[in-house]
């Protein structure tokens, strides 16, 4: 049987094993996913145990996108670029990285009915799946992308990746058409973001990465200021099934069932 595993930390939160074993029992494979709450020094022999094919292949979350690069052989040319890969695989005996991420973000989008073409964009956040996000957005032809975060040298960062963004004080704002919240905040009930919705303007779209909790502080105060909200469960089926596609060579389904699966 074939073992698949989530690498992250915090890990509790994710859903991916529910997700993943659901279609794999829907496909019959003969496989099993699993989540494994790491430490940094214990990625280089998880990392191993997929060249040894003790394990067949991991996703990777935060805060490990792109410190596993350094463990693997080659990387597909979105994880290249973003510096960020979230799915790890073995091939003709290479450990080869690859971002589904993207692609997740951009279906998802899509779905919303939201079109980003000439649109400005807010991203709170510039690690994790944040250079995924950018590099979608600008496919996506988003007019003007500004990057805020508490540690502003790593928004820095991603100026000198991307070029044309614009990097701004954590807690200023001004009239966006998107706003994104791409950091953590909001995996525990008590987290709140330093964000002044009163200057973003009105009819506006608040969109989270998070998806458990199903409804973050970001998005309930959003949606009490009749803002669109969304939160980032579509992202998160579309990149997994990218993911699955690639370590199993099928498509799996997403429909109600799928959704079913986080309805509380």
């Amino acid at each position: 049987m074939k073992k698949y595993v989530v690498i992250g930390n915090p890990i509790e939160h994710s859903l991916s094993p529910l997700l993943h074993n659901h279609w794999i029992k829907e496909k019959n494979l003969k496989a099993i996913y699993d989540k494994k709450k790491s430490e940094k020094d214990e990625l280089k022999e998880i990392i191993s145990s997929i060249k040894n094919k003790n394990i067949a292949g991991a996703n990777v979350t935060i805060p490990f996108k792109n410190e596993v690069i350094k463990y693997l052989d080659k990387l597909k040319p979105e994880a290249e670029k973003t510096q960020s890969v979230n799915t790890i695989y073995l091939e003709d005996n290479f450990l080869i990285g690859a971002n589904t991420d993207i692609k997740g973000f951009e279906l998802a989008m899509n779905d919303t009915g939201f079109d980003v073409s000439q649109k400005s964009i807010l991203i709170l956040g510039a690690g994790g799946v944040v250079p995924s996000i950018i590099f979608a957005l600008k496919r996506m032809q988003a007019s003007e992308i500004t990057v805020s975060n508490r540690t502003k040298t790593n928004a820095e960062g991603l100026k000198d990746m991307f070029g044309d963004l614009k990097i701004i004080e954590w807690g200023q704002s001004s009239s966006f058409d998107l706003v994104i919240n791409a950091t953590s905040l909001g995996l525990k009930p008590d987290d709140k973001i330093d964000f002044d919705y009163s200057k973003v303007g009105k009819n506006k779209f608040f969109y989270d990465v998070i998806y458990n909790p199903e409804e973050t502080n970001f998005l309930k105060i959003a949606k009490e200021l009749n803002h669109k909200t969304e939160n980032g469960l579509k992202m998160f089926l579309y990149q997994a099934a990218e993911a699955f596609k690639v370590w199993h060579g099928v498509n799996p389904d997403i429909n109600e069932s799928t959704f079913g699966l986080f309805k509380k």
